[in-house]
């Protein structure tokens, strides 16, 4: 059973405002401090979550769409082009992210005191486009395999839409920018997964061997943002707090839960 499309629009609506929303925790100053302290809870939570659905439904997922009806003999190297399609959505994500744009972490608080030059800050921003891209398009080619891998996505991309959120933010606000320029970027972050989303649902429903290529390279950017991007972000900020690192298996614990209950709701 696939998502519907009014779903998937409500799935992309609900992380583009997830991702303004973690920009403008900077400005309360209360709600600010109190969020600074979960931070490192939540980054670790989707690192755990996006770990788990990478490793354990979506590597199964795109191995099955590429044997499917071939022969055991010859299923082998087909395998191939979508491991080679895993490793390029790591490596481009690595590419945008911290070749492009060195300076970028996600998560991280960068205060105000230490300013970073305006360009910087929009190269990073340009860079998470991309990322932010992909993740709208593994929602999506997640949603047309099965209903269950969709919901699992989104959950696991929404996770780390509001430190996404609050690490544009803080960014903007370190290159001397002010509320209206963290609005607009979180939103263009946003409103370009929502993209992602609705640009692959148009190709998939059109073409139906599409998901078998986006869902690997979709696959390894996800794989890319919790194990280069959110776990070492986890490690640094975590400090010799062991509840921060437990975290990260209470991510992984509540995807096998709710892996559990989705697959008994919709009968497997």
């Amino acid at each position: 059973m696939e998502i519907p499309l009014y779903q998937l629009i409500l799935f992309g609506i609900a992380v583009a405002l997830a991702n303004v929303l973690g920009g403008l925790i900077l400005f309360p100053t209360g709600i600010q401090k109190y969020y600074k302290r979960l931070l490192k809870y939540l980054l670790a939570l989707g690192a755990g979550f996006m770990l788990a659905v990478s490793f354990v439904e979506v590597l199964p997922k795109t191995i099955g769409l590429w044997q499917n009806g071939r022969t055991p003999d010859i299923a082998g190297d087909y395998l191939y082009v979508p491991m080679v399609l895993f490793l390029g959505g790591y490596l481009l994500t690595q590419f945008f992210e911290h070749t492009i744009a060195p300076h970028f972490h996600l998560g991280e608080e960068v205060h105000t005191d230490h300013l970073i030059a305006p360009s910087s800050a929009y190269t990073a921003i340009g860079g998470l486009l991309i990322h932010a891209f992909f993740d709208g398009v593994s929602i999506s080619a997640a949603s047309q395999v099965d209903f269950s891998l969709g919901v699992l996505m989104f959950i696991a991309v929404f996770l780390h839409k509001f430190p996404e959120g609050f690490t544009i933010g803080s960014m903007m606000l370190a290159a001397g920018k002010h509320r209206r320029e963290v609005l607009i970027s979180t939103a263009v972050v946003g409103l370009t997964t929502l993209v992602g989303v609705l640009g692959f649902y148009a190709i998939g429903s059109n073409l139906d061997s599409a998901v078998a290529y986006a869902l690997p390279l979709a696959g390894g950017v996800t794989l890319y943002v919790a194990a280069s991007d959110l776990i070492p972000e986890v490690n640094h900020h975590g400090g010799k707090n062991p509840l921060v690192s437990l975290s990260v298996f209470a991510g992984v614990a509540l995807f096998f839960a709710l892996h559990f209950l989705l697959h008994e709701a919709v009968g497997g």
